[in-house]
């Protein structure tokens, strides 16, 4: 049960991303949007996501996890509703941005979940497993996404969305039960708060593994952001190829998840982790260097980009659970903090694609704004995997004083 709910809500994540991104150049086709208009429906949805962390996180420390995430995903279900029904771009981005605050508790509770049932070393397993679910539920997003777009229009691709959450709230409603063994009364207390977070964002470990889930995340959020306008706009491929692509995208992702299963056993987290980080510099390398040689085709990309998923199946479970580690007693407030840096990140990144993608389409264009990203993304990736991770990634419990409400430790 506890794999199956870290499944469905990790998996919010990547369907409310890939499943609408082949709807996206439709979208804003039929809205008579701009480009940084379309991109909002994005990069506003993981702002607000990443936001609403900081606020979920101590909630769920005070109340529990569950009641948290079954307000959450009542708000997700609403939203979802919404945006079908959206008459404008500016009426689609408001419903969006709801959608991220309501995803928030979803992602935010899963990492959170693992803190309160598992030590760190077995939680970056028992977090692959669940990633292994939300790469599942992300093969098919995409693909159902096109299909979906491609016969029935962009808003029933919107509606499925609303399933998709109602399902997930009915299955957590009948069968999850709290995981918190320990409520903190103190934990919505504002001196408390910045007292947790100052302590959270003192521990060089919650940086070293923050960085890493949130470089690699970077990575794949310039792939989602920009992939559906430089493969259809520029390459030429039809909505049911790309969804295609994308599903293959995936399965690589899952792959690397099972990787990282098979190695943490034998050779610990920052060995395992080294040696992903090594597979992304190639592959982001590889990429740039062919876009740059002038190779537009959609090999040259995709090729070295399951390379990079492979080891974003490593670095993902590894940073998301070591970044809450060390925090026993505050692994909601941890998750959020590490949620809410994750997607300032993407939100930086996919402002500077909404300008830089601009004057794509019918076959116009270059495939330079996302090879150049990825590769930016996979020089981070490695430098912090063989820096930060090697020096700081051994998790020490931080101060209990601080981390249950208590006087800040010296």
């Amino acid at each position: 049960m506890v794999v199956l709910a870290l499944s469905l809500l990790l998996g919010l994540q990547p369907i409310t991303t890939d499943l609408y991104l082949p709807a996206l150049p439709a979208m804003t086709q039929g809205f008579g949007a701009s480009m940084p208009q379309a991109q909002l429906t994005l990069t506003a949805l993981l702002l607000a996501f990443g936001v609403s962390q900081l606020v979920w996180g101590p909630l769920s420390d005070r109340f529990g996890r569950r009641p948290v995430l079954l307000w959450g995903l009542a708000l997700y279900v609403i939203a979802s509703a919404g945006s079908v029904v959206s008459a404008s771009m500016e009426q689609l981005v408001l419903w969006r941005t709801l959608q991220g605050v309501a995803m928030g508790a979803g992602v935010m509770g899963a990492r959170a979940i693992v803190r309160d049932l598992y030590a760190p070393a077995e939680g970056a397993r028992i977090m692959s497993k669940g990633l292994t679910g939300l790469g599942v539920i992300a093969c098919a997003s995409a693909p159902l996404g096109a299909l979906l777009t491609e016969y029935l229009g962009w808003r029933t691709a919107l509606g499925a969305l609303a399933v998709f959450g109602a399902g997930t709230l009915l299955v957590l409603a009948w069968r999850f039960e709290e995981t918190l063994a320990h409520k903190n009364p103190n934990a919505l207390q504002p001196l408390t708060l910045v007292r947790t977070w100052w302590q959270i964002l003192r521990h060089p470990t919650f940086w070293a593994y923050t960085l890493l889930a949130t470089t690699s995340y970077g990575g794949l959020f310039t792939f989602l952001a920009a992939s559906s306008f430089v493969f259809i706009g520029v390459l030429g491929l039809s909505k049911p190829a790309y969804g295609l692509a994308m599903l293959t995208m995936s399965l690589s992702y899952i792959v690397g998840t099972f990787v990282c299963r098979r190695l943490l056993p034998v050779l610990g987290v920052r060995r395992t982790v080294a040696l992903a980080g090594g597979c992304t510099l190639l592959a982001g390398t590889v990429m740039g260097v062919l876009a740059w040689a002038g190779v537009q085709h959609v090999a040259a990309i995709m090729l070295p980009f399951y390379l990079f998923m492979l080891a974003h199946g490593v670095h993902q479970p590894c940073g998301q659970s070591g970044a809450v580690g060390p925090f026993s007693q505050a692994a909601g407030a941890a998750s959020a903090m590490s949620g809410f840096l994750m997607m300032v990140a993407a939100f930086a990144m996919g402002a500077w694609l909404g300008r830089s993608l601009v004057g794509i389409g019918q076959g116009s264009g270059s495939v330079l704004p996302l090879t150049n990203g990825i590769w930016f993304w996979s020089v981070l990736i490695s430098l912090t995997a063989w820096t930060l991770v090697q020096r700081f990634g051994e998790a020490r419990s931080a101060p209990k004083r601080v981390t249950d409400g208590g006087p800040a430790a010296g």
